[in-house]
């Protein structure tokens, strides 16, 4: 104990001074009296220490400078003012009198002693002006946070500044590196914020854990692309499913093409939204709801199954059963309509028909595709924690399901059938996490939600209903699913479009560039609770693609809550997202 005491007060002294406590000060922000030799230097955002006594016990206290004023008392004088306004300058008082000040938000502190060496601590009392103030280091870092090496992973550098950021994810069971619970993350950011990379890389953080099982619902496809065997995608070419069979991980990717649906509801609406009926002169309203209700309902007396109905025998059941003047009496009252939907149907091509308009539709159930798996079965073997023969899983998977357009060549597919896929996703998984609970499992699972805004906005047209019913699942999840060892981390491009009920289930923040304006920036407030430094220091963010290349871009983010053990206050802090691969998978030893 004595001897790591005493190298990390000889790490310290070794380190650059960048000035003193000053006044006045408080237990919440510190003045900083800077030095001379440390004005000409970048301090807006740097990670400082100083050393403290409280109750006895030495400790240790670390935060970031958030701002940095000059004040020369000779130049406000209006006397002085005067002469400058006719010389520019005073050489007796300019730049010779000028003093700066600091501000220095605390969001750590450490009591020297514990099993561990280090223990979280409180600022209870402020420390005596002319306090040195100390320049964190990749060293003293290392030093004060030894015990928790392990635990430790890097996503980038201090905002504007050398260390790296130590954070830390934790799975959701119990043990020496859980958390004991489950909870949900939020990254935000404008398109080309980096929040997706930022999202890759902390879906490596967890990827560390075996007995973590990670589900991607990928509506753009770009994760499922990172998963194939030296697969990457956009400009930091990061090979997620690479690293990840490195630990241990087997990332398995089902696309529209190989995810059998399984529910005669689904086929319903589906069918409803095709041009199936639109063909046959039944506009979209009560009248084709009705008629798709009754054809489901016929088809499943006459035992014909879900995966059957790709075959030719089960289309021309249905369209015998169109036929039938009783079933056209259930969604045409009038004999009228019934006659010119029959004329309709009598004079279409049934071979045009099951090709271009049921076949697209049908295939979707079908169980015999290459690779195929029905929601059910494919989630119940992502969470499970045994392998089909009984043994104990040695390493649980990595699933991505691609629902993106570029997959369902040859399917019926758009947006309100996407949003009818990811609510059967969503009911299953909560089905399958409810299950798992009642057997005594914690499920220990993160789902990643890309392009959650549109997913769960705050606002929807009254007639979208299968969109509706996404958020409505979405926002019941985030309340209720963190019991079940099962935790969100939703992805979005708006802070303020998103809706409320699922910010305020968040635990921990990233927040990118682009959230400094508007009604972006309220929504930013609201949830930071704070308009002061933090922000201020937020809204100096550069846009990424200011840059003059691509490897001299900065993504810069604010994370807020419990990711760090810089940030036991819950204050804010701020990175530099790593701009290039290496530099991401050396820091967490993640290249061999």
């Amino acid at each position: 104990m004595a001897a790591a005491d005493k190298d990390l007060e000889k790490i310290i002294n070794e380190t650059e001074r960048l000035g003193v406590v000053g006044s006045p000060s408080s237990t919440a922000q510190l003045a900083l009296d800077i030095l001379g030799s440390a004005v000409m230097r970048k301090l807006v955002g740097e990670l400082a220490l100083f050393r403290f006594s409280q109750d006895t016990n030495p400790h240790y206290a670390l935060g970031q400078i958030t701002e940095v004023q000059l004040r020369n008392i000779w130049h406000e004088d209006p006397t002085m003012r005067s002469l400058i306004r006719q010389r520019g300058r005073v050489d007796a008082v300019s730049e010779r009198q000028d003093t700066h000040l600091g501000q220095m938000v605390i969001s750590a502190v450490f009591r020297k002693g514990g099993p561990a060496g280090y223990e979280p601590s409180i600022l209870g009392t402020v420390p005596a002006t002319g306090t040195p103030i100390h320049l964190v280091t990749d060293e003293v870092l290392d030093e004060l946070l030894r015990p928790y090496r392990d635990q430790i992973f890097y996503l980038g550098h201090v905002y504007g500044s050398k260390p790296r950021l130590p954070l830390w994810f934790k799975h959701f069971d119990s043990g020496p590196d859980g958390a004991g619970e489950a909870y949900h993350l939020g990254i935000f950011g404008k398109t080309g914020s980096g929040k997706s990379v930022l999202a890759k890389m902390i879906l490596l953080a967890y990827a560390r854990y075996p007995k973590m099982a990670l589900l991607v619902i990928d509506p753009q496809g770009e994760f499922a692309r990172d998963m194939k065997k030296g697969g990457t995608s956009g400009e930091f070419a990061l090979p997620v499913g690479d690293v990840a069979r490195k630990l241990g991980k087997q990332p398995v990717t089902l696309t529209i093409r190989n995810l059998v649906l399984d529910r005669w509801e689904l086929f319903e609406q589906i069918l409803f939204e095709s041009q199936f009926f639109e063909r046959l002169t039944v506009p979209k309203g009560e009248n084709r709801e009705l008629a798709c209700g009754i054809l489901s309902d016929k088809l499943q007396k006459g035992k014909i199954k879900l995966a059957e109905l790709h075959q030719r025998k089960s289309f021309d059941a249905a369209w015998k059963l169109l036929q039938d003047d009783k079933v056209q009496k259930v969604f045409y009252r009038t004999e009228a309509s019934r006659a010119r939907f029959d004329t309709a149907l009598h004079e279409a091509d049934p071979e045009e028909f099951f090709n271009d308009y049921w076949g697209p539709v049908a295939e979707l159930f079908r169980e015999d595709r290459q690779g195929a798996k029905s929601i059910n079965k494919a989630l119940a073997w992502l969470l499970s924690l045994t392998n089909d023969d009984g043994s104990a899983r040695d390493n649980r998977p990595i699933l991505v399901i691609d629902l993106s357009k570029e997959q369902a060549k040859g399917l019926f597919w758009n947006d309100k059938i996407q949003s009818l896929v990811i609510k059967r996703l969503l009911d299953g998984l909560a089905q399958t996490a409810e299950y798992f609970y009642k057997e005594g499992q914690s499920l220990n699972a993160l789902v990643v939600i890309d392009e959650a805004h549109r997913l769960a906005p705050r606002e929807l047209t009254s007639d979208d209903d299968a969109a509706k019913g996404v958020r409505s699942v979405l926002i019941d999840a985030a309340r209720t699913t963190r019991k079940y060892g099962l935790g969100w981390l939703f992805i979005s491009q708006t802070l303020s479009s998103l809706h409320p009920e699922i910010l305020q289930q968040l635990r921990i923040f990233f927040f990118g560039f682009g959230l400094a304006l508007g009604q972006e920036f309220q929504s930013l407030k609201q949830l930071v609770g704070s308009s002061g430094t933090a922000l201020d220091l937020y809204q100096l963010f550069r846009d990424p693609h200011s840059a003059f290349d691509a490897k001299s871009r900065q993504y810069s983010f604010m994370t807020i809550g419990p990711v760090s053990p810089l940030s036991f206050s819950g204050s804010p802090l701020f990175l530099n997202a790593f701009n290039t691969v290496e530099a991401f998978l050396d820091a967490n030893d993640l290249s061999s």
